[in-house]
This record gives structure tokens, C-alpha cells and sequence, in this order.
């Protein structure tokens, strides 16, 4: 475990709070309501991209500046601050204090002004807080400003763990999930990418409700060339081999798991689980027993009011980062789908 100092004065920034890998969801921007920490208590992530201002526009930095920093093909614009942001859950963070002229946003703080929170015993300029109504809430340490320091603490998380509860698809609200629609909006860059530009067959259920329309729209008809499944552990080895299959991601090292064959797409692990174990249905009855073998089929899980459409934004910005948006046919798929998803 660790603690984040400030690089200046030295005063204990945070709470004790082990490594993981930065989620899916880090920067996703959905709606007008108000979303939860983006972090689990306890935790901080990295984000390797630069972040936080200036930000250029793309018609100012040009393509070839664009490619050096791993993106290639047109987008709004970049960020040009420093890589490196270490992300906690706001409720992570010690010994800061608030800078209101850098507050800005509609219903809470947007990041859009640099640095609003700095240093309770120095004054110096230390991280971001994000908490307006449409992205998720975090702050985001600059990485010059504090210092990591090692502290005794819980083992993290063993790295060859690969089981974790599965992620329900739908949320409570009765909407689709929007982790849901940021993981799927970023391994579908992944599939598309892997396909060669060739139609991919999906198997039915969840896994085409979420992954095979937009593939549908994407991509030309006719007959299959490319296939998609799910692998991974606990499941057989699925035979034949799948040309592209859809792996987990481990939660702390961000390590994809790697097929015995074929395109290896990595999806959040959580996600990934709830799509090879699916069960909708509550194991344990609200009075009195069941027989073996039997579950209980009462309530019925939710149904979302409308289709899946993955996050069009993450989708599009994942796909601008992968070197084979410069050929041909993926390019006209990406401008393609600039407009709106299936």
C-alpha cells in the first residue's frame, strides 16, 4: 500500500491505497445525472495520458504531433498536460483544501480550469476534483506534485486472481449500466479493429445484444469470416477456436488473459464474468426452502425500456488510438461512426 504526498512540503495527501488498473470507465462522460466515485475506496489508479490543461485543438496540433502522442485519426482536440494523473476516490484524500475561482462546471466541479485543490499546510497547486453531474467523481493527483510513499497495509490483490463477481447489465434504476456501456464501447474499437473489415458472427443472447448490432451496422453482410467468442478461465476451451475472442481484463494489473489461439480483445473483468456466468435469477428464497437443483425465478430481472447502444464516445476515442485506424477501410469506419451508434 502507499500514501500520496505533497512534493513540496511533504503532508500526507490521501489515505493508504493500493494499485489497481484504471478502470474502463475513467473517462466516460454520460448525461445529466449525478454518478458515483469512480474508485473503490481504498485504491488509486494511474492514467499514462496526458491530462488537464491546455487543450489544443486538432487542427492546431496537426497529424503527425497527433501520431507521435498515439492518436491517429481526427478528434476534437488533445490535452497537453502532464501523463501520469493519480486517480483516488474523492473520499481517499487528506489535508487539502478547496480553490473556488477553480471550480467551474453546472453542478460541481468539470476540471476544466487545471488544479482546484491544493495543499492545506503549502498552498501548493496538488490535484483536480471531478464531481459534476455527468462524469464520474474522482480526484485526479498531478503527477509532479506529490510523492509515493510506501506504508504497511492489507496484501493487494493477488495478480493471478482472475475471479470476481460479475457486473449486472442493467442497474437498479432499470437502465443499462453504464460501465456496461463503456466496456463494451472500447472492446468493440478492439473487435472492429480485429476484424480485418470482414463480417463477424456473434452468438446470440447478451453477447450480440450488446456487441452484434453495432458490428451488424458497422461492418458489410454476407456470410461470417471472422467468429467472436468469449474465453477465459473457467471456461472450456471452445472448439473450434474462436478468430477473436473477448478475454477479461484482471482489475489490478490491467493484463489481458491470452487465448490459447486467435485476437485477444480485453474486456472489463467484471463484465467479461457476468457474460460467461449469467444467472438473473437470486440463488437464496425469501422464506422457506427450495429443492435441489431448483432457483428462484421470482422477481424476473430487469428489462431495460430501450437497446443497448455502447458509449459512442469511448468507442470513437479508443478506436483513434489504435495504429490500424490509419488503413483505409477502418478510417471510413470511423468517420462512419461518428455519427450515431446502432
Amino acid at each position: 500500500m502507499a500514501v500520496f504526498a505533497c512534493a513540496g512540503c511533504g503532508a500526507e495527501l490521501t489515505a493508504p491505497v493500493s494499485r489497481v488498473a484504471l478502470p474502463v470507465h475513467a473517462h466516460q462522460r454520460n448525461g445529466d445525472r449525478f454518478m458515483p466515485s469512480l474508485m473503490e475506496p481504498g485504491t488509486y489508479a494511474v492514467d499514462p495520458e496526458p491530462y488537464g490543461p491546455p487543450w489544443r485543438r486538432w487542427s492546431d496540433v496537426g497529424a503527425d504531433a497527433a501520431a507521435a502522442r498515439g492518436v491517429y485519426a481526427p478528434v476534437d482536440g488533445l490535452y497537453f498536460g502532464a501523463p501520469g494523473a493519480i486517480l483516488v476516490a474523492p473520499g481517499d484524500t487528506r489535508g487539502t483544501v478547496v480553490i473556488p475561482e477553480r471550480c467551474d462546471g453546472c453542478c460541481g466541479s468539470a476540471g476544466g480550469l487545471g488544479p482546484n485543490l491544493a495543499c492545506e499546510r503549502c498552498g501548493a497547486e496538488v490535484a483536480t476534483r471531478i464531481d459534476d453531474c455527468y462524469r464520474w467523481q474522482a480526484v485526479w493527483f498531478e503527477a509532479a506534485a506529490v510523492r509515493c510513499l510506501p506504508v504497511d497495509g492489507p496484501a493487494d490483490l493477488d495478480a493471478g486472481d482472475w475471479e470476481w463477481p460479475g457486473l449486472p447489465p442493467v442497474e437498479p434504476s432499470g437502465y443499462w449500466s453504464l460501465r456496461w456501456q463503456a466496456a463494451v464501447g472500447i472492446a468493440l474499437a478492439h473487435v472492429l479493429a480485429a476484424s480485418a473489415g470482414a463480417p463477424v458472427a456473434v452468438p446470440g443472447g447478451l453477447l450480440a445484444a450488446t456487441f452484434g448490432r453495432t458490428l451488424d451496422t458497422l461492418l458489410p453482410s454476407g456470410p461470417p469470416a471472422r467468429t467472436l467468442a468469449l474465453a477465459g478461465p473457467g471456461l472450456p476451451d471452445p472448439d473450434p477456436a474462436p478468430d477473436i475472442a473477448l478475454v477479461p481484463r484482471h482489475p489490478r494489473t490491467g493484463a489481458a488473459w491470452q487465448p490459447p489461439s486467435g485476437a485477444a480483445v480485453p474486456l472489463d473483468a467484471e463484465v467479461w464474468t457476468y457474460l460467461a456466468f449469467p444467472d438473473d435469477r437470486a440463488r437464496v428464497p425469501a422464506t422457506g426452502g427450495l429443492p435441489t437443483g431448483v432457483q428462484r425465478d421470482d422477481p424476473l430481472p430487469l428489462r431495460p425500456p430501450s437497446l443497448f447502444r455502447p458509449d459512442r464516445e469511448l468507442f470513437l476515442r479508443t478506436l483513434a488510438r489504435l495504429p490500424e485506424v490509419r488503413q483505409p477501410w477502418l478510417r471510413a469506419l470511423y468517420d462512419k461512426a461518428g455519427g450515431r451508434l446502432s
